[in-house]
């Protein structure tokens, strides 16, 4: 006879990084931990060390010992991503889910009707590794029309696995270990471990609340000759802050006086409502500094499409193209196909995008005011970041917490968005990119149950 048990192990952790901001962000994390772990009766373990495995016959045991989890030391601080936790949170509680911003509906026939085509017609091998031609020329036609900027579509335009990959490539192409990178906190989670990736020296301003307003001296004092690059993200995830013309300009001034870089993240700029969004590559003097990013995703409601891209002059397009091709190489064939086509949608497409955003912005954000959060302004993108503080809780974290058990909606701790997470303890991040139907019963479920 042969009996098999399949024995569970208690649950791994990483060990804490040397560096004091890391050690301050692992301290911080310890509540994570508790709130998102699995438990350790049915650990989530790789494969590879799920159980250790005890065989039995003729009263000979082997035991199978488990190995310590590896990780390089650049990546140590990182944990499952905030969006990934949230979301099985959502999933486990039955709650509806304003964290993770993705839509809860579908993006326009005609562009899925391009890629269904683009497949039937046998568009399916590898693409070129920068982009078929038909979508570099769509990418660069479109940003002449929005920026006035005229752009070599075979040289300047590089296509990525969604915008998250033009940040990868951008900044793996362009930093040496050591250079030093300016990141305005609170900042979207992939900008901070892909620099840890480069080997950057990371200094974080912060942007407060309620404008998120620039602190222009701040930045003064910051940057210097050994400042490599600034990253930029307007219309801004997660505030809905949009910068300014005259904080942009101020930007663009110093970083010509000090030949700074510019990394340009601007995957919500068809959805700026209260101003006019303005690509830092526009301004005199920055385009040949500025690397834009942007992506299909967002615009399009098609986030699990994964198609983005890179603008920049030759000499930085080189570094992005270098660390583009040992990431993906080329991205989805008939996928690109069909981008090309959405990118030439009529303007009315557009207009009508920004009036359905603008409906649902209002239900949101008229509903948490009418519940009795601080809301802040959202001049863009499909956020809206509130002060959770009059409902008594110690921080974000412990919200978002009792928010999903109790009441059965999910929103996003900002404090993971920042290097200092005390700087976001206050702040948590509804998004309004799902239907009206959704918003409502979460508006309603918050009303009833979310008590001061």
């Amino acid at each position: 006879m042969q009996v098999h048990c399949i024995c569970t192990l208690p649950l791994m952790t990483f060990p804490p990084s040397s560096s004091s901001s890391s050690s301050k962000f692992l301290r911080f994390s310890k509540h994570f931990h508790s709130l998102f772990a699995p438990s350790s009766s049915s650990p989530n373990f790789p494969p590879s060390i799920l159980a250790a495995t005890m065989s039995t016959h003729n009263h000979t045991t082997t035991t199978t010992t488990q190995r310590p989890v590896q990780v390089a030391k650049r990546l140590e601080k990182f944990k499952t991503t905030i969006f990934t936790q949230m979301s099985s949170l959502a999933i486990k509680h039955g709650a509806i889910n304003l964290g993770q911003g993705f839509p809860n509906f579908d993006g326009p026939d005609f562009v899925k009707e391009a890629a269904i085509q683009a497949i039937r017609d046998g568009k399916n091998q590898y693409a070129r590794g920068h982009g078929i031609p038909d979508l570099n020329l769509a990418i660069a036609e479109r940003f002449k029309k929005d920026s006035g900027l005229v752009v070599d579509p075979e040289k300047e335009v590089t296509v990525t696995c969604g915008c998250t990959e033009a940040i990868a490539a951008t900044i793996l192409g362009l930093i040496n270990p050591g250079d030093e990178v300016i990141v305005f906190a609170p900042f979207y989670d992939s900008y901070e471990a892909t620099l840890s990736m480069a080997g950057a020296n990371i200094k974080s301003i912060t942007l407060r609340p309620p404008e998120f307003a620039v602190p222009i001296e701040e930045l003064k004092s910051t940057i210097s000759k050994n400042t490599r690059a600034i990253m930029i993200n307007t219309p801004h995830n997660p505030t809905g802050k949009m910068f300014t013309r005259e904080e942009l300009d101020c930007i663009a001034s110093l970083c010509i006086e000090n030949d700074v870089l510019v990394f340009s993240d601007e995957v919500y700029d068809k959805l700026a409502f209260d101003m006019e969004h303005i690509s830092p590559a526009s301004l005199p003097g920055m385009f040949e500094r500025t690397v834009t990013m942007n992506s299909l995703g967002k615009t399009f409601s098609l986030t699990g499409w994964k198609i983005g891209w890179a603008i920049a002059p030759t000499h930085l397009t080189w570094g992005v193209r270098q660390a583009h091709s040992f990431l993906t190489f080329a991205n989805s064939t008939p996928m690109q196909w069909a981008t090309a086509e959405a990118l030439r949608a009529p303007e009315s497409f557009y207009v009508e995008l920004k009036r359905d955003y603008m409906e649902k912005r209002a239900i949101l954000v008229d509903g948490l005011e009418s519940v009795g959060f601080k809301v802040f302004p959202s001049r863009g993108t499909y956020f809206v970041v509130v002060d959770h503080t009059p409902f008594g809780l110690e921080n974000d974290v412990a919200f978002c917490e009792y928010l999903i058990k109790e009441v059965g909606v999910v929103a996003i701790p900002v404090s993971v968005f920042y290097l200092n997470p005390e700087d976001g303890k206050n702040l948590v991040r509804f998004t309004f990119c799902k239907d009206e139907g959704t918003l409502k019963a979460a508006v309603k479920r918050m009303k009833e149950k979310l008590r001061k």
